[in-house]
């Protein structure tokens, strides 16, 4: 394994039956860092995550969590998780499910106090701590779930989902607690259908496709290959390859956008333009997005509607027109569902399933 990665997996491999829905999976999550897990419906992201959790077996390859073999017991006690279907008895307070948590994890009774008062702190349900469950609205379940996978503070979290559902100050809330775990060093593991999202709260991602890894990313490369959007009229071809040797070009009705062109170039590029005959109506930055990337590498079809990149909506270029540490259930809404070491391997890929990840 490599040394301080939090989650290592090599050609993992996990076969239902004819069904193959891991084909060889292959990645690197280093600790500390957000990390987003993108992949279209289908793509075997579900069933990568129940495999890191020990929840399923694969059929081959290998995998680490945390320096240690999936499935190790010890591993799975420092991390934490939140799935994306979960319910709490909903007769018990916020403190109370947190205190049935902190029992099944294990933790020293005299540390309850201070683990449930600092998990209601950083979720933000202080005013609601003492409010049953079952009248709260989906983002003050979203952030109890949160609060549940934080007990004893995790090494690394597993989000599954986590702003599904939640309106923007609720997605607001979620990256700021994603944002505060990264500031104490905990590697935080984020499946997540919202590209926008984990665009804005990870440090790199993972695109999968088809069982694979068809790419890791660093946020920090996507977001600096930057270039410029013309939107130009008048030029005929030749009068379009003067923007060739400022940078790769591309031409998307009236924008031609040159990819990976100097600051300093800029005027140059629109002088030549101007003098080739065309007639320049806006001159706007541009930069990738993580959404044309993932449909670039899925090779989805574009339809961005004659926009240049970091567009959305047909506007100018640049502008936008549990559960528990590894310990517990992550709540069936039973609370003492028998625990993962104990489940057998699932008969076939489908839903999470709501199980336990500690023993």
């Amino acid at each position: 394994m490599v040394g301080g990665a939090a989650v290592e997996t090599h050609e993992l491999r996990k076969e239902f039956g004819r069904i193959v829905a891991l084909a060889g999976l292959t990645m690197t999550v280093p600790r500390g860092e957000v990390f987003g897990f993108l992949g279209p419906n289908g793509a075997g992201k579900t069933t990568a995550v129940k495999l890191l959790l020990g929840l399923s077996q694969p059929t081959t390859g290998e995998g680490w969590v945390l320096g240690k073999p999936l499935g190790d017991v010890a591993a799975r006690r420092r991390v934490g998780y939140l799935p994306e279907l979960f319910r709490y008895q909903s007769w018990m307070t916020a403190r109370e499910v947190l205190a049935l948590h902190c029992e099944l994890a294990g933790l020293d009774r005299c540390d309850w106090d201070n683990e449930i008062r600092a998990a209601i702190d950083l979720v933000g349900l202080a005013d609601r701590a003492d409010g049953r469950s079952g009248i709260y609205s989906k983002g003050m379940q979203q952030r109890l779930g949160l609060a549940v996978a934080l007990l004893g503070r995790p090494d690394l979290v597993v989000l599954d989902e986590p702003t599904s559902a939640l309106d923007p100050v609720g997605r607001q809330d979620v990256r700021r607690i994603i944002g505060a775990l990264r500031d104490r060093g905990t590697t935080v593991f984020l499946n997540s259908h919202l590209l926008t999202e984990v665009e804005r709260v990870c440090d790199r991602v993972a695109i999968v496709d088809h069982g694979r890894v068809v790419a890791e990313l660093a946020m920090a490369d996507l977001t600096n290959e930057r270039g410029v959007g013309v939107r130009v009229t008048g030029l005929d071809g030749a009068g379009r390859e003067v923007a060739a040797k400022y940078g790769a070009t591309r031409v998307d009705g009236e924008w031609l956008n040159v990819d990976g062109i100097a600051e300093a170039d800029v005027p140059a590029l629109v002088a030549q333009l101007v003098a080739a005959g065309g007639a320049i109506h806006a001159v706007v930055p541009t930069h990738h997005t993580l959404e044309e990337r993932f449909m670039t590498l899925l090779g989805a079809p574009d339809e961005s509607g004659g926009t240049a990149p970091g567009v959305s909506g047909g506007s100018a270029p640049g502008v936008s027109g549990g559960t528990a540490s590894g310990a517990g259930s992550d709540a069936s809404g039973a609370g003492s569902d028998a625990s993962a070491a104990g489940q057998a391997d699932p008969a076939a890929p489908g839903p999470e399933a709501s199980r336990e990840t500690r023993p």
